[in-house]
């Protein structure tokens, strides 16, 4: 009954956000509320909710302040020169912009953190969709899945929560596993390509190098383009931070909605003198998340203290950064801290294990000597249904027992993990994820409809490579 309880709470909860009869906000809070009422167990929703709380603060910490973090690093110009390039390479064509979405997050993902990469990508790439008139969940798609790939690094975290949890070496899991990732990460960007041939389509261009399909402004919009840096949520507010001035070309900055479409290469908060100060600091905040040598949230507690002092040393003009990213804050640690109620609920009423052991049960003794390719299918829902955490330290042990008794190496039961991962970024489960429909400014059941389906694929080109090269 808890199993099936389990299931019927996940496919509600999908079911309203996707038909937009609830925000994912409330969602996440009163779903979970109901059924565990249902289970008989609504005495102890507060201990579940506590404890869900409690295992996700330091991500909702972590989140808060990589946001103001990485937000004030794009205030000050860091990553201006970088935009630059990826938008030259742009230029007005739809198809370049999603490959360009696709390399720009592919790039980011090497730091091993999903809600760096969205701020970073979304920033640089929104103003290019809008002004194209794009549709924005091809940008939240590739993103996500781009992410999702690279999210097996091993400083990503799934390939260390498999490498603890069957007691292995991270470097058996990921080595063997780079042909078939590698496999995934080129399909990601065929993806990208067929995706923006079809909005070059949809919207009837074809290239600058064809100014007549563009009413004759094809010149003028490439240079339009490419004088627009990306531009984070919020981040129009406090000392002039993303007024946006008239570009090259004598078209308007700002979009249709009239929020900024760039930033102002001459606003108030760059720092030009500071940018190698700023490129050394952010090196060794990524260099310290890699070795670990503290805990990411602490990490980026510190990074965001001294980014804060050293550009921004006057007290007015540190509040007018913090007050600039706090809508994307708010609404990040809001999120994560109602996805606790749905982790905390899920974990605690015991439906979580119910509902793995009713699986692993369900699979035929036939399939044991095949338990690698078993695990890589089973890793696509259930990366998406349930946090990192409870596939690789509840339901993986459970795989790799089974398939010990017919002779599977536990190393390929850990390589066979990964696979869901392009899937597991678009879960509703992942903080990050909020990170990107929010700046993004996409309803979460739209990305959903959306990003699902191509994700999906992602993960089977993934096994699909790892069946060929015999690494599954």
């Amino acid at each position: 009954m808890l199993a099936f309880l389990g299931f019927a709470m996940i496919a509600t909860f999908l079911a309203l956000i996707m038909t937009k009869k609830m925000s994912p906000l409330g969602a996440l809070i009163l779903i979970p509320a109901l059924f565990c009422v249902l289970v008989g167990q609504g005495a102890h929703l507060g201990d579940y909710v506590i404890d869900g709380i409690g295992q996700l603060a330091p991500t909702a910490a972590m989140l808060m302040f990589a946001i103001i973090y990485f937000g004030v690093m794009i205030d000050v110009g860091l990553f201006d020169p970088i935009v630059r390039i990826i938008l030259r390479f742009c230029k007005a064509d739809p198809m370049r912009i999603v490959l360009g979405t696709a390399l720009l997050a592919s790039v980011v993902s090497l730091d091993g953190d999903g809600s760096t990469t969205f701020m970073i990508t979304v920033s640089a790439m929104l103003p290019l969709y809008r002004r194209l008139g794009m549709n924005l969940l091809v940008l939240t798609a590739v993103a996500a899945t781009a992410n999702g790939v690279m999210n097996t690094l091993p400083w990503g975290g799934p390939t260390a929560r498999a490498a603890t949890a069957l007691h292995l070496d991270t470097g058996d899991i990921f080595v063997p596993m780079i042909p078939a990732l590698g496999a995934g990460l080129l399909f990601v960007f065929l993806l990208a390509w067929v995706l923006g041939l079809r909005e070059r389509r949809r919207l009837g261009v074809l290239t600058l190098d064809h100014p007549a399909e563009r009413g004759g402004a094809g010149a003028e919009a490439e240079a339009e383009t490419v004088a627009t840096v990306g531009v984070a949520a919020g981040a129009g507010a406090g000392s002039g931070a993303g007024k946006a001035k008239p570009v090259t070309g004598g078209g308007s900055a700002a979009d249709d909605s009239g929020e900024p479409a760039g930033l102002d290469p001459e606003r108030a908060t760059l720092r030009p003198r500071l940018y190698w100060v700023n490129a050394g600091l952010t090196v060794a905040l990524l260099t310290l998340m890699i070795l670990q040598t503290l805990p990411i949230p602490v990490l980026f507690l510190l990074g965001a203290a001294i980014a804060l002092s050293i550009n921004f040393p006057d007290m007015r003009d540190q509040k007018a950064r913090i007050a600039a990213h706090s809508e994307n804050v708010l609404n990040v640690a809001g999120m994560v801290f109602a996805a606790a109620v749905f982790t905390g609920v899920l974990t605690g009423t015991g439906m979580v294990e119910n509902m793995a052991l009713r699986l692993v049960d369900a699979i035929p003794d036939g399939l044991g000597p095949h338990m690698g390719l078993v695990t890589g299918l089973l890793s696509i829902p259930f990366t998406y249904f349930m946090s990192n955490d409870g596939f690789y330290f509840g339901i993986v042990p459970i795989l790799s027992e089974a398939g010990a008794a017919h002779g599977v190496p536990p190393e390929e039961i850990a390589r066979a993990s990964l696979i869901g991962q392009p899937l597991h970024m678009s879960s509703p489960l992942v903080p990050a994820v909020y990170v990107l429909v929010g700046m993004a400014k996409v309803e979460f059941g739209d990305h959903t409809r959306y990003a699902v389906k191509w994700a999906a694929l992602t993960s089977l080109v993934v096994l699909g490579a790892a069946l060929l090269f015999g690494i599954v």
